[in-house]
């Protein structure tokens, strides 16, 4: 097969439309992180949900985020998500209902709307994913992951990285349903581990469970 060198017409706009637009994008990664320090600076302890937007209220996983959330706040730690629906919803509704801490939610815009979910306390939207990566990790204790797709699992690796690395506090990382996780871990200790691209401690970064306590 033959290597095609001529950029497409649609490549040359492409590359157009960054020289144009790429310098005014700095403002706006700047006016969030900004925004977000400021907004988040001084809420205390929290903890951190991850998990889909898509599941529903009556979601085995969506009662089980919802209850931990309350356990959580109960214990005067406030809860932060992503701000929309599904167990970012669950975690923001249990921090709501239990009332003794903050519901925060850290919404992004997307081309399909999304909004804050209706029981988040503090919160705020933000236009890059990668500054809104950094306010969900920053303030927070701990980590919880629920079940999810591709943001969720960028998410988490995003987190075991940096706390592999080094580059913030160790901080325990809790995935939330072994019948959704265990293919997962299977992969890790099967295909990671074997090729030695990961130490064996760093499967220990790793809390799996089905027990909220």
């Amino acid at each position: 097969m033959q290597l095609q060198c001529t950029l497409p017409q649609y490549k040359k706009q492409r590359i157009k439309d960054m020289q144009v637009n790429d310098p005014w994008s700095v403002l706006k990664i700047i006016s969030d992180f900004v925004d977000g320090f400021d907004t988040l600076k001084d809420i205390g302890p929290a903890v951190t949900f991850f998990g889909s937007a898509r599941l529903k209220p009556q979601n085995k996983y969506y009662k089980k985020a919802r209850e931990l959330a309350k356990m959580f706040a109960d214990c005067n730690y406030n809860v932060i998500t992503g701000g929309s629906g599904g167990i970012m919803e669950a975690g923001n509704r249990g921090a709501y209902e239990s009332g003794r801490a903050q519901s925060i939610g850290l919404n992004i815009n997307l081309p399909h709307e999304q909004h804050l979910n209706d029981y988040v306390t503090k919160g705020m939207t933000f236009d890059y994913f990668f500054a809104r990566k950094v306010m969900l990790v920053k303030y927070s204790y701990a980590y919880v992951v629920f079940p999810g797709g591709f943001g969720t699992l960028d998410e988490l690796f995003e987190a075991l990285t940096l706390v592999q690395t080094k580059k913030i506090f160790p901080i325990p990382i809790f995935l939330y349903g072994t019948e959704f996780w265990e293919p997962m871990m299977t992969f890790l200790k099967k295909s990671l581990l074997p090729a030695k691209v990961i130490n064996p401690e760093d499967l220990d970064l790793i809390t799996l469970t089905d027990d909220l306590e």
